[in-house]
């Protein structure tokens, strides 16, 4: 139960939530609205049930919030990307590789001196990673749109075709992420 516990506070962290347990949700949060739970979590424990036990206290917006003002990045866009990447589950892994809530390849994460199984070390390289590519998009009218296609299909893509490139994939996980932005953003104002 521990590492459930231990487990699932990781999962609540990275989305960005506040549970006080003992059944007591943060004013804002509703058990309902967390993500789904994870592969790992048994199927005859929902999170709702784990979040009643008498187990502890958490800070769920810590890493995210510690990521976004070192790097200065918005806390929904952090969210966002990693909603669209690994729904919040830090043990998530890719078929091509990428590891981690923010799914860093782990060339990205050495890049970044992250090791991407460290759910702190993670979010702080996929922010940093995000502060890169807003940086190197800034100028261009649509450098938002720009800077999620390339944290999905690679700033090379970007750049060959001058703005998302035309892959399938792309072109959904770009609106993806502006969707959970616009969700995000409300949760938070």
């Amino acid at each position: 139960m521990k590492y459930l516990a231990l487990g699932l506070c990781l999962i609540v962290v990275s989305a960005g939530l506040s549970i006080a347990v003992k059944g007591h949700a943060h004013p804002q949060t509703k058990l309902a609205e967390l993500p789904p739970p994870p592969a790992w979590l048994p199927q005859q424990q929902s999170l709702a049930s784990v979040f009643q036990a008498d187990v502890f206290r958490i800070d769920a917006q810590a890493l995210i919030c510690a990521a976004a003002r070192k790097h200065r990045v918005s806390a929904a866009f952090i969210t966002s990307i990693m909603a669209a990447e690994s729904n919040f589950d830090p043990s998530a892994t890719s078929p091509k590789g990428a590891i981690g809530l923010m799914q860093l390849m782990p060339a990205t994460a050495q890049l970044f001196g992250a090791d991407p199984a460290v759910p702190e070390q993670n979010v702080d390289a996929g922010a940093h990673y995000l502060r890169v590519l807003m940086d190197r998009y800034h100028g261009h009218r649509n450098w938002l749109t720009r800077v999620i296609a390339a944290y999905n299909a690679g700033p090379a893509a970007v750049d060959r075709y001058h703005g998302v490139p035309p892959y399938c994939e792309t072109k959904t996980y770009v609106a993806r992420v502006l969707a959970f932005m616009i969700k995000f953003g409300r949760q938070r104002a």
